[in-house]
């Protein structure tokens, strides 16, 4: 079901992405060799708590956590140690007065000098595809267009669109948490017309790889199916008379409609 969101309900989820925002940037900081991938949960939820607001879920983890192969979804574990170099990816999102929003984000430990140039282009061109997904988000446009504005990104940067795989469906983008959902694989001109009101979350799920994807039973994690690395990047848009509105920017990302190109470091 789409359900179109009043102005106060998306004022609420400007506040809520504010804090998912600031949320975000400390997480950037930290994402270091050594760390656990737990200790980035509790460094979530800590900063979450303190601003006085709760994760989406009723209980941890608040965050999900997915290294190198892992797609999406990895729970974190104080087992699961972080190497130098490797792609980890953060989802996270808060819940305020009822209105949810999301952001994911992918880094590389240590700093992107230690990632080799396939990697440095999955991350960057994950990146990049978000922000043409976001820029397609215009009233008056179909839901199409930003299916082909992400996709073509991947071609661009000769990345695998994790979209499909035996009848399962991930990634792309959805009215926050209510669909419908639409893959990073669809036509210009088609599909649902764009009003304002409408709040997207679009999060283009990238592999240096075949596209295709596994979850072994009684697993959470989602794994690329030829072990390739894997990028994450997602956040929370409404749709508005003036085009789109990212209600989850961080700030170093206020500029990147002027700068569509920047790298995925800021």
């Amino acid at each position: 079901m789409v359900v179109r969101k009043t102005p106060r309900e998306i004022e609420v989820m400007a506040r809520a992405g504010d804090v998912l925002a600031a949320v975000h940037e400390v997480l950037r900081k930290v994402v270091w060799p050594g760390m656990a991938t737990a200790d980035l949960e509790e460094i979530a939820a800590g900063e979450i708590r303190k601003r006085a607001f709760w994760g989406t879920r009723d209980c941890p983890p608040m965050i999900r956590v997915s290294v190198n192969d892992e797609i999406a979804y990895g729970v974190p574990s104080h087992r699961r140690r972080i190497a130098p170099g490797d792609v980890v990816s953060i989802d996270c999102g808060v819940d305020v007065e009822g209105c949810r929003t999301a952001a994911a984000c992918t880094w590389v430990a240590g700093g992107r000098e230690l990632a080799g140039e396939p990697a440095r282009r999955l991350v960057d061109g994950t990146y990049q595809a978000l922000w043409r997904g976001i820029a397609a988000l215009r009233p008056g446009g179909r839901l199409g267009d930003v299916s082909w504005a992400v996709r073509s990104a991947a071609e661009q940067h000769r990345l695998g669109v994790v979209a499909a795989h035996d009848g399962h469906h991930v990634g792309g983008h959805c009215t926050l948490h209510e669909g419908p959902m639409m893959l990073s694989s669809g036509r210009p001109g088609r599909g649902m017309r764009l009003r304002p009101g409408l709040v997207f979350t679009i999060e283009p799920m990238f592999v240096l790889g075949r596209p295709g994807w596994r979850q072994p039973a009684g697993e959470r994690a989602m794994s690329s199916l030829d072990g390739s690395l894997a990028a994450h990047w997602k956040h929370t848009v409404a749709v508005t008379e003036s085009g789109p509105r990212v209600l989850t920017a961080r700030p170093a990302e206020t500029e990147m409609f002027l700068h569509p190109r920047a790298a995925a470091d800021t």
